[in-house]
């Protein structure tokens, strides 16, 4: 029998905030409707689930080291 790894296109939140070096709190913050993190939401009430896809926070990740760059070298 051949078992297949499937790597996950998303993170669960504690892994997203693993991922990112910050709390899970920390993480739920910048999640918030208007928060910069990037995620989707599946389902909907109590069983809605929150999903960080890997691309989309790896963009992100990289547009804020840029700016933050650019602003370094703005000083």
């Amino acid at each position: 029998m051949l078992i297949e790894h499937v790597e996950s296109l998303a993170l669960r939140p504690k892994e997203a905030a693993k991922a990112l070096g910050i709390g899970a709190r920390t993480l739920w913050a910048m999640t918030s409707p208007r928060g910069p993190i990037p995620c989707v939401r599946i389902g909907t009430g109590k069983r809605q689930t929150v999903l960080y896809p890997k691309a989309d926070i790896q963009t992100w990740l990289s547009r804020e080291a840029e700016m933050a760059k650019g602003a370094a070298n703005a000083r």
